[in-house]
């Protein structure tokens, strides 16, 4: 009977059906601009209001990655460096103006040939019809938060009455229980709209959060002397740039009760004020989302999905919560560079665990592949993190990350820059026709100055940094093939002869 029972066991084994079921599921959890610093798990000024207790659970199951970054901190760039596995100049999506080629080599195709079943749902920020994926559902362009169009490939539809976050999070459960085929492993990528500006959360957590007061970062009224021209010069400030009724809905009868309590002679009291409201909204939609991971997790437990499901969670670059007093992205300083990144792996990563490995937005595909068994391709450009998710932290990893930002001239008119970035220092180089000279430098000691608040470049103590960091940048441009590109970027287009 024995000898029975192991036939039966090994012809199992040989069947593709369970050869498919034995490789894990994969949940990709995507938010835009989620700052790493407003989820509890990364401690911070928020740590302690209970914001994120879905995500916070990922993490108490899984690893927490510290030193995760992005490649070039805009929105559409980075989705698609995590569909190709390549930075920004090789998959030719420098900005978030130009096409998007859909043709190209993407981890999703790979995943598709080798087995597995492949959905999109929700924002993705990359005009034209989606490759690779068995289902996509995604909201066209920048998407609304509410009354939101998606499309298919049938066409599209309209969710009157809801909310971006509610409908994403129903379309991926429907997909789950009712669509995909039982017989194979998935990759379902649940990309959210929020936490996106202009910050409109559903009701039901605008309601809660509308009275409540939040800690200001120290650097609020930062006064930028201790950098160059593209600090000094972006527009992107809580005080200037952020409207008073599209951003921060100041017409809101409560929001008139507060501003008319004010000395409007206290420049300060203003900026305060708005930064109040621009967390109240953003850290509401940030509530909406960790509430509508925690539905899908809970579907994964339920379901008995949860025992070969990894999940993963990150955001397509960081942002500023009033740090140095302003909001979005785009610079290659520490609270839009670097990105938050959670995964837990069932019997594989050990729980309550931390990385300080620097990695990037470009090893997102190779990891996928490397999941399902499959070998990425040569030409992609970051590396596999299974290793670090089985806490094997190679040896020879990587000690510095490249970083460059293309979008200028263009919103909030931050300069072109490109730079390297180690452990502890960061050199960034400015270049273009508004930067003096075409060309200026920064360097920070991220650990003596972790706010990054004074350039050293001009520090003859730092001199020898300096000169390690610049031979490493252009090691970095020549193993990421990286070419000047012309000073405009793809905003304009050509005339017709």
């Amino acid at each position: 009977m024995t000898k029975l029972i192991n036939a039966l066991i090994f012809l199992m084994m040989l069947s593709p059906i369970y050869a498919e079921a034995k490789r894990p599921n994969i949940l990709w959890l995507f938010s835009d601009d989620h700052a790493f610093q407003a989820i509890g798990a990364y401690g911070g000024r928020f740590e302690n209001l209970n914001l994120t207790p879905n995500l916070d659970s990922i993490a108490k199951e899984g690893l927490v990655f510290d030193r995760a970054y992005v490649g070039n901190s805009i929105c559409a760039p980075s989705r698609a460096t995590l569909l190709t596995g390549k930075h920004s100049h090789i998959n030719g999506k420098i900005d978030n103006r130009g096409p998007f080629n859909h043709d190209q080599q993407q981890f999703q195709k790979i995943l598709q040939k080798n087995g597995y079943e492949t959905a999109m749902i929700g924002k993705i920020h990359l005009s034209g019809k989606m490759q690779g994926f068995d289902y996509w559902e995604v909201l066209p362009g920048q998407g609304k938060y509410w009354d939101p169009s998606f499309v298919t490939e049938e066409g599209k539809t309209v969710y009157k009455g809801e909310h971006s976050t509610d409908v994403i999070t129903k379309r991926a459960l429907n997909w789950l229980e009712n669509d995909r085929s039982a017989d194979k492993p998935f990759m379902l990528m649940v990309h959210y709209k929020a936490p996106h500006r202009a910050w409109q959360p559903t009701t039901r957590w605008k309601e809660k959060f509308s009275a409540m007061t939040f800690p200001e970062p120290d650097t609020l009224f930062d006064d930028y002397k201790g950098r160059g021209t593209a600090a000094n010069e972006q527009d992107m400030s809580i005080d200037i740039t952020m409207r008073m009724k599209q951003d921060v809905k100041a017409e809101q009868p409560e929001r008139q009760k507060e501003l008319a309590a004010l000395d409007p002679n206290d420049k300060k009291a203003l900026i305060r004020l708005k930064y109040q409201w621009y967390m109240r909204d953003y850290l509401a939609c940030i509530a909406g989302v960790d509430e509508n991971i925690g539905f899908i997790l809970d579907h994964l437990k339920a379901s008995g999905l949860d025992k070969n499901t990894i999940v993963m969670y990150s955001a397509d670059q960081g942002f500023y919560l009033g740090e140095h007093g302003w909001f979005d992205k785009r610079l290659m300083y520490e609270e839009s560079y670097r990105t938050p990144l959670i995964a837990k792996w069932p019997g594989v990563t050990k729980p309550s665990t931390r990385n300080s490995d620097l990695v990037q937005n470009i090893d997102f595909a190779e990891t996928f592949l490397d999941i399902a068994g499959i070998e990425a391709p040569e030409d992609m450009q970051g590396e596999s993190l299974v290793p670090i998710l089985k806490g094997e932290s190679p040896s020879n990893w990587r000690k510095h990350l490249y970083y460059h930002y293309y979008e200028y001239p263009g919103a909030h008119s931050v300069r072109r820059h490109e730079g390297v970035s180690g452990k502890r220092f960061k050199l960034i180089r400015f270049y273009g026709k508004d930067v003096p000279n075409g060309e200026e430098w920064e360097f920070f000691d991220l650990k003596n100055d972790p706010k990054e608040m004074t350039s050293q470049y001009k520090n003859p103590e730092y001199a020898a940094e300096i000169a390690k960091l610049k031979k490493e940048l252009a090691n970095l441009r020549d193993k990421y093939e990286v070419a000047e590109l012309p000073q405009k970027t793809s905003s304009k287009k050509k005339k017709k002869k």
